[in-house]
């Protein structure tokens, strides 16, 4: 059976929803083959001898915090049986970009694509992939950003760990005759870590997230698009998967989520947020729908400023390959529970700044299948409007939160953390 190509709205990019299944434990798709003396398998592009199968690798992106652009140079991809093989043991097979290929991160959201290559695979179980990168060379920049409203490309620092290979321990299966198709979803938002006097490091976060397209979809109104509007799906307050809407059509889509229910979160310069509730994503192939182009989702103009909350997030003893992460909460009465906004602590001063915290309360809105979606505002918000429970993580070290900072009269600039392992 070959794959049916469908486009998704407000995306340029042609997305293959691949049908047959190939199994194993990580539920990624296949294709049928023919037999022409050598197997050729279907979509692929790629003829391989009888008996083998074809791992198929692309790319995807969460959006980024503060940054028109955030570019890596992908040089190779690997994958090995073992999940414990370093990257000089015996068993790599390698999908090698020649010339290395520079991304610009941004431009995957929303459920883009981006096919980074493919490679016959002999058949079995696989449990390592490694997404390799290009140093910055001499006076070259390989890896870089560019921060929101300025033009100049700035390097990243690129740990030697990236070099020799950004490690994503994950199951999948490759069978005789079939492709496997393997997403790489690198969060760029908690990817970029700030290092004082204007300098930037790369602290991957990446993961493997299903082939298929499912997900949540919905529509922005077209006047709040220049208030930076974030989009995020949550449970329980963890940030799962976060995009921006498109900036002509006004769509957002968070895509690739395993099953199970959500909480959207809706924020926007200057204006009061809204979460919805609830929200439910069936199986690995539903898309569920909370807006449309002729009811956009709105967010009404803010009664009251917003307002910062700042200090420092070190780390104790001090790591090389971890800075603190914070974020600003809060909740419903009776749930749910979430984020507002997140950000990494400096790498070099450990300084962080949540910016633009709303000092009014959200909206709240229960999942619902008919549509327009009702908002209200008369459930109490927890620690109450303005107040935040700001938290500090880190991989390694013990989450510490502080309670009820208290923004509605101005910014708060002395909540500090020290983790400890």
């Amino acid at each position: 059976m070959k794959p049916t190509i469908s486009w998704h709205r407000g995306s340029s990019l042609v997305i293959a929803t691949l049908l047959a299944a190939c199994g194993g434990g990580g539920g990624y798709d296949g294709n049928n083959v023919s037999v022409n003396g050598n197997v050729n398998v279907t979509g692929s592009g790629v003829t391989v001898t009888p008996g083998n199968g074809v791992l198929y690798v692309s790319l995807t992106d969460a959006p980024s915090c503060g940054f028109d652009a955030v570019n890596i140079t992908v040089n190779k991809i690997r994958v090995n049986q073992s999940s414990s093989a370093n990257e000089n043991d015996a068993g790599w097979t390698d999908i090698v970009l020649n010339p290395a290929q520079k991304i610009n991160l941004l431009n995957l959201n929303n459920g883009t694509l981006l096919p980074l290559g493919q490679t016959p695979l002999t058949p079995g179980h696989y449990s390592q992939i490694r997404l390799v990168l290009d140093p910055n060379p001499g006076n070259g920049i390989a890896n870089s950003i560019v921060a929101s409203g300025t033009t100049a490309e700035v390097p990243l620092d690129t740990p030697s760990a990236v070099v020799n290979g950004i490690k994503l321990v994950n199951e999948f299966d490759v069978a005789a005759g079939q492709r496997a198709d393997v997403v790489i979803d690198f969060d760029a938002c908690k990817s970029i870590v700030t290092k004082g006097n204007g300098k930037y490091g790369l602290k991957p976060v990446v993961k493997v997230v299903p082939s298929v397209l499912n997900g949540i979809d919905g529509y922005m109104n077209l006047a709040l698009l220049g208030y930076h509007v974030f989009v995020s799906a949550q449970q329980n307050g963890e940030v799962v998967s976060a995009t921006v809407p498109n900036v002509s059509t006004g769509e957002f889509f968070l895509g690739r989520l395993p099953p199970g229910n959500y909480d959207v979160v809706i924020t926007a310069d200057n204006q009061t947020p809204a979460v919805i509730a609830n929200v439910p994503v069936m199986n690995s192939t539903s898309v569920t729908l909370l807006s449309n182009p002729a009811t956009p989702l709105n967010l009404p103009s803010a009664v009251s400023y917003p307002a910062d909350i700042s200090g420092t997030a070190g780390l104790s003893p001090i790591s090389v390959t971890e800075v603190p992460l914070v974020s600003a909460r809060q909740s419903f009465t009776g749930g749910p529970g979430f984020t507002m906004k997140y950000v990494n602590a400096d790498a070099l001063t450990a300084a962080y700044n949540l910016h633009n915290l709303p000092t009014v309360a959200p909206l709240l809105a229960q999942y619902t299948a008919v549509l327009p979606l009702v908002f209200t505002s008369d459930k109490a918000v927890l620690p109450g409007a303005g107040k935040y429970t700001v938290q500090a993580s880190a991989n390694g070290y013990k989450t510490a939160a502080v309670s009820n900072v208290d923004i509605s009269t101005g910014n708060k600039t002395d909540i500090n953390f020290v983790l400890v392992p």
